[in-house]
């Protein structure tokens, strides 16, 4: 099993531009089911806040969730969690997440962010099958993972990784071939739906799909993320406008949303703005950009950060 790691030390959360366009894309999606009828601002909000705490600033302002809970396993780190948090109304315990999940209310719906940084392992797929297990319906469940090939240098190595960490949940992919790195996304996607698909076993409920998203802000990370619902969830999120948005995924079987951040300066995205959104065609005229550059702006303009230094 990998260890957790600190990876606060590390990476900067808040400016992660990947990993922010998509808070900003679940936070899009989060508004549309309210319009759908959802109750989202009611919903708690439980994740993985580490010392940053964006996701928690960002869902209490943004969606008026007021009911958040921050774990974190780490308790060397406690004084400064509580230093840093940012509302009164967070509330942080120091436990692995797997022991918050069964204590939290059958009597809410929640959105429960499992927000690893490591590879997938035996503890990550436990904790799914608690989330499936205790969630209530009209819950909704997000995933995080590194999807960078386990320490090895062949698709063996990968595949011996894999068995040893997720035997219960490798399905009929248990081939070395089956396991070449451009793989590897897909195996964990399978490995996460089994997970959660374990936990639901004798529910009448099950794990409607939402979210795909793959990006890179150093790794290659890959967010699955559901409702736990019934046919009447099931039908509210079909007549959401969610099935307008570029990045709805009803169907994991189909490739993930991935999220492309082009390199550019401000003043070019400034110029980019005002022609958005462009058609497939356009280019601008003032300096060159590849095609592919225009058209991976034109689906994240909306969500894209702004950074600015402020000298205070």
């Amino acid at each position: 099993m990998t260890p957790p790691t600190e990876s606060f030390y590390k990476v900067p959360y808040d400016l992660r531009p990947a990993k922010q366009i998509e808070r900003r894309m679940l936070i899009d999606a989060f508004q549309r089911l309210s319009f759908a009828g959802f109750p989202i601002g009611e919903y708690q909000y439980t994740g993985m806040g580490s010392i940053y705490f964006v996701d928690f600033i960002l869902f209490h302002k943004l969606l008026g969730i007021d009911k958040l809970l921050s774990v974190e396993i780490s308790s060397k780190i406690t004084k400064r969690l509580r230093f840093n948090k940012p509302f009164q109304r967070v509330d942080i315990q120091i436990c692995p997440i797997g022991d918050v999940i069964p204590q939290l209310s059958r009597d809410r719906r929640h959105i429960l962010w499992l927000d690893y940084d490591g590879l997938i392992c035996s503890e990550f797929l436990r904790d799914l099958v608690l989330a499936g297990t205790y969630l209530s319906a009209g819950s909704i469940l997000l995933v995080t993972v590194d999807v960078e090939p386990p320490e090895g240098n062949s698709p063996k190595e990968w595949r011996d990784y894999y068995a040893a960490e997720a035997s219960a949940y490798l399905g009929k992919e248990s081939k070395v071939e089956d396991f070449v790195k451009t793989s590897l996304v897909a195996r964990n996607t399978g490995f996460i739906k089994r997970a959660i698909m374990q936990g639901l076993v004798g529910r009448e409920a099950e794990f409607i799909p939402m979210f795909n998203f793959i990006y890179a802000d150093g790794h290659n990370m890959l967010t699955i993320g559901g409702m736990i619902g019934t046919q009447q969830e099931r039908r509210q999120l079909k007549a959401s406008s969610l099935n307008d948005t570029s990045y709805f995924r009803s169907n994991l079987e189909i490739p993930p949303y991935a999220i492309s951040v082009p390199r550019l300066t401000r003043k070019e995205r400034l110029y980019l703005d005002g022609f958005m959104p462009c058609n497939e065609k356009w280019k601008p005229k003032e300096f060159e950009l590849p095609p592919e550059s225009v058209l991976a702006y034109r689906e994240i303009y909306r969500f894209f950060p702004a950074y600015a230094e402020l000298l205070l």
